[in-house]
């Protein structure tokens, strides 16, 4: 190991083979041209042999330069990728927690509210994993679940964070459009959000039965997740369900509006899941406690 030179200089040396010039490895490095030329000139004397030819314009690399080049990018490539792995270790013992849920719950409740949560505890990482359908399961190695139901999970400790309504919405013009032109919910242009078969998300059809109406000919327009949805909603593609833990920040700051007496209550609500092992991590206990709270304030 003695007769390898500094490591600067190979760092040195593989950013101006990469790069194409000294000038260009200077201003990567941040460093002067002139700091570039001294730093070559000093690997050069240390291997014992021209790296860079300089008769040409622009300079480029010898066959021993391209030999050292090649066996540089190798090995400093074999180093950052140990590093890599030794960060990526390290974060993953560190304080982190894993949560799963919906993509909607993900966009419209969750990401806007973690901030609060870091301020509060900036050492704790959180990660959401939001798959576009079907229901949040602890599987995978989450520690707590966000999800909609009734709370008959057995999987973990459920808490219910707040009931749940529902009410169709849609932008400002198309329903005051529907409205003027006395048009029901019968025959106006709805969204769909496909859902994953087996889970107990509710949907135009189920809205209608509570409602005891039945749907006559209309416009409809389906999307495989609740994002796409309220974006074709605010759109005025359509009147949407919307639960109020995911468009009532949007239904206060008037992009969406709701459909006059149009709120309906299943008795369902959302819920946090605390797995076993997210029960033995004290910073997915704290998460969980925030999210008491956050609850109680919705």
């Amino acid at each position: 190991m003695d007769r390898l030179p500094p490591l600067r200089y190979l760092t040195t040396f593989e950013a101006i083979a990469r790069l194409g010039s000294m000038r260009d490895a200077a201003r990567h490095l941040n460093v002067s041209q002139p700091a570039i030329s001294q730093t070559l000139k000093a690997l050069e004397d240390h291997v014992g042999a021209d790296l860079l030819d300089r008769s040409r314009r622009p300079a480029r690399l010898t066959e021993l330069g391209q030999r050292l080049a090649e066996a540089t990018q190798s090995g400093l490539g074999v180093i950052e990728a140990a590093i890599d792995e030794i960060r990526s270790d390290a974060y993953a013992d560190a304080q982190q927690i894993n949560i799963a849920c919906t993509l909607g719950m993900a966009s419209f409740w969750l990401m806007p509210r973690l901030p609060l949560f870091y301020a509060q505890h900036p050492d704790i990482a959180v990660n959401v994993s939001a798959p576009p359908t079907g229901l949040p399961t602890l599987l995978g190695g989450a520690d707590l679940a966000l999800r909609y139901g009734r709370g008959d999970w057995r999987d973990g400790e459920n808490i219910e964070l707040f009931p749940e309504r529902i009410c169709p919405v849609g932008h400002p013009d198309l329903v005051t459009r529907l409205e003027q032109d006395n048009t029901g919910l019968e025959t106006a242009p709805l969204i769909h959000v496909r859902n994953a078969p087996n889970t107990n998300w509710a949907g135009w059809s189920a809205y209608f039965t509570q409602r005891g109406l039945r749907r006559q000919n209309g416009p409809e327009r389906s999307f495989d997740n609740y994002v796409h949805a309220v974006q074709a909603a605010q759109d005025g593609l359509g009147l949407m369900l919307g639960w109020r833990s995911l468009t009532d920040d949007l239904v206060r700051n008037g992009q969406l509006v709701p459909w006059h007496g149009g709120v309906i209550d299943l008795g369902t609500g959302y819920f946090a899941t605390l797995s076993d092992s997210g029960a033995a991590k004290p910073q997915a206990r704290i998460f969980f406690d925030w999210l008491m709270e956050q609850g109680e304030g919705h």
